[in-house]
């Protein structure tokens, strides 16, 4: 699905994952889940590009529906994966996060589930190697993209901002569909280790111009990203 020139996402509104194409490669933002391989193949045909094109790959976090084919990148093409210092063991699968379920409706939390296991969400494959990265460090990879700590989701939870792509990547520091309730609008993210934490790291995003706040579940957003983040104070 193209965004933009630079920027396209695969999956869809219950797990996604982002590509940053520019003249000097591509840079995966997030992996979703291992099925989802099918799709980045499929998008990068479409842009007449190869998983050979990929520069590295971005988690925004360490959960395993962001890990998704990481492992098969790193592994089988010798792509770098990039994840914050804080969750390299969660990546590695050595530490499990915290499980809270909070509020839920059955249909759109079978509906997550359902896709989960169509996209082979509970046959992850943990990442063996990871690159350490750092709050405010600019990686070497198209697009350039920064680094911006927002503990709370997880340890190591991180929002990436590419500029060229005119985006600001956010995992589940935020969520615009809850995969648990349905409900739509910026508003905090489920299973989130630290909920106070999370909502008080938002104000890292406050002072960022992005035309599209992206997350990993839900709809991208552009309303602005001041916008989404007064509006999930408000809610939490």
């Amino acid at each position: 699905m193209r965004l933009g020139p630079h920027l396209h996402r695969i999956g869809n509104d219950i797990v996604a994952a982002y590509l940053v194409v520019t003249d000097d490669g591509v840079t995966v933002i997030d992996a979703g889940l291992a099925g989802h391989w099918h799709d980045l193949n499929a998008e990068l045909a479409g842009l007449r590009r190869a998983v050979g094109d990929i520069r590295g790959v971005v988690l925004t976090h360490g959960d395993t529906d962001h890990l998704g084919f990481a492992e098969r990148l790193r592994r089988e093409h010798g792509v770098p994966v990039h994840v914050h210092a804080a969750d390299a063991a969660r990546a590695r699968g050595e530490v499990k996060p915290k499980i809270s379920w909070g509020r839920l409706r059955l249909g759109p939390t079978a509906g997550f589930f359902r896709y989960a296991v169509s996209k082979g969400g509970f046959r992850t494959t943990y990442l063996t190697e990871v690159v350490e990265v750092h709050d405010g460090q600019v990686l070497d990879l198209p697009g350039a993209p920064r680094i911006i700590g927002l503990p709370g989701h997880s340890p190591g939870s991180v929002a990436i901002h590419v500029p060229v792509a005119e985006a600001i990547f956010v995992g589940d520091a935020l969520t615009t569909r809850h995969v648990l309730t349905g409900q739509r609008g910026p508003q905090p993210a489920p299973f989130t280790d630290d909920p106070r934490q999370a909502v008080a790291s938002l104000r890292q995003l406050e002072d960022i111009r992005a035309t599209w706040l992206l997350p990993g579940h839900g709809p991208p957003w552009s309303g602005g990203v001041a916008e989404a983040v007064r509006a999930i104070r408000t809610t939490a």
